[in-house]
């Protein structure tokens, strides 16, 4: 059993959490906490061995926890993803294959494209892939994308390089559930050309960035990141070629992470448990 928990903090947390369990006949196997000090907030994931009527231990923490408690007891273990792709392959290339072999940790529905350029390896795959090209009135596109993905409930949906902006029309329909990849390392160069804009700089380090998607551009709670040096000898290009590498593993160390349960979010922060 998975136990994921996220509440004001006081005295006494872990002792009452502790005791409910063990009187449900649980055993703790693996348990990791913070308190954020500055927000006096609490977090919690636990892996317990045992079997255990679910609501019942969900009623007793709400009893003991502060008010306002957000408590998930076994969230769907078999989670369900939708990608978002433009004509960039890199990202979604791994994700495909981590699908086909059963260690994405999730199902991908399907794929969304604005354009046809990565339809031939969905099918390779055997991975639905529906084009809505991007029309003149962004909402139109939006419409259909929202009508597409709320048909199928998916827990999370993942920006392999879709580049475009969603509205904020769009992100109101999936809070915290649509997942994306930017090359660069946030909040440097943010927003479009980062590698053009890092080259004109003349930096030392590019990264990647795996985030949340939120109202605000390239602004999101982050959940992973990574870099590589570079040097003078670096071109533009160069930059671009050694980005994708970095991009394609940040965004799969971020969907481990998200969907084994080990984020969580909290304002315009995450809190993450490796």
């Amino acid at each position: 059993m998975i136990i994921i928990i996220q509440c004001k903090d006081r005295v006494g947390l872990v002792a009452d959490i502790s005791r409910i369990l063990s009187e449900a006949g649980l055993n703790i196997v693996s348990m990791r906490e913070h308190v954020d000090k500055a927000e006096a907030r609490f977090f919690m994931r636990l892996e317990t061995d045992g079997v255990a009527d679910e609501l019942a231990v969900e009623q007793k923490m709400q009893e003991v926890l502060p008010e306002g408690a957000i408590i998930g007891i076994n969230p769907v273990p078999d989670k369900k993803i939708v990608v978002m792709v433009t004509k960039e392959y890199h990202c979604l290339a791994d994700i495909l294959v981590r699908n086909n072999f059963g260690t994405l940790g999730a199902d991908v529905l399907f794929v969304i494209g604005n354009h046809s350029t990565l339809q031939q390896i969905c099918e390779r795959f055997g991975v639905p892939f529906f084009l809505i090209p991007y029309h003149e009135d962004k909402m139109v596109s939006e419409r259909a994308m929202i009508e597409k993905i709320q048909g199928y409930n998916p827990d999370y949906i993942v920006l392999a390089k879709f580049m475009r902006i969603l509205s904020p029309a769009f992100v109101a329909n999936f809070p915290s559930r649509v997942i994306n990849i930017h090359h660069s390392f946030l909040p440097a160069f943010a927003g479009a050309s980062p590698y053009k804009q890092a080259f004109e700089r003349g930096v030392k380090l590019i990264g990647a960035t795996a985030h949340f998607v939120t109202d605000d551009l390239d602004e999101g709670p982050i959940i992973a990141q990574q870099i590589i040096p570079v040097n003078h000898s670096h071109t533009a290009a160069d930059m671009v070629k050694s980005g994708k590498e970095i991009e394609t593993a940040v965004l799969a160390k971020a969907l481990r992470l998200v969907l084994s349960d080990r984020v969580f979010v909290y304002k315009n922060k995450t809190v993450v448990f490796e």
